[in-house]
């Protein structure tokens, strides 16, 4: 028996914590002289992005975007990827 597709796909939602995570771990590592941390940080943030991607992927901003909140998500979290897909599915929620 088959799955939905939609379970399989990874979580834009968790690939940006991932990111933030990992943009903390980077901070704290270059505040503290820690490379492990720093290194760990960037590995998280690189994870991230690559899941982020394929999140993007089959995403219908139409339908699978959260609008205001992720638009103002992406400016508090530096993401403008994140900010640009808010600004979509507003605009794509409005014209429907």
């Amino acid at each position: 028996m088959n799955t939905p597709n939609t379970q399989n796909q990874p979580g834009l939602v968790a690939a940006h914590a991932e990111y933030i995570k990992g943009a903390t771990e980077s901070t704290i590592g270059n505040l503290t002289g820690s490379h492990a941390w720093t290194t760990s940080g960037e590995q998280d943030k690189a994870h991230a992005k690559a899941s982020m991607q394929a999140a993007n992927q089959n995403r219908d901003p139409a339908r699978d975007g959260y609008g205001k909140v992720e638009e103002v998500a992406g400016k508090l979290t530096g993401c403008e990827g994140m900010r640009q897909e808010g600004a979509a599915s507003m605009q794509k929620g409005r014209s429907e």
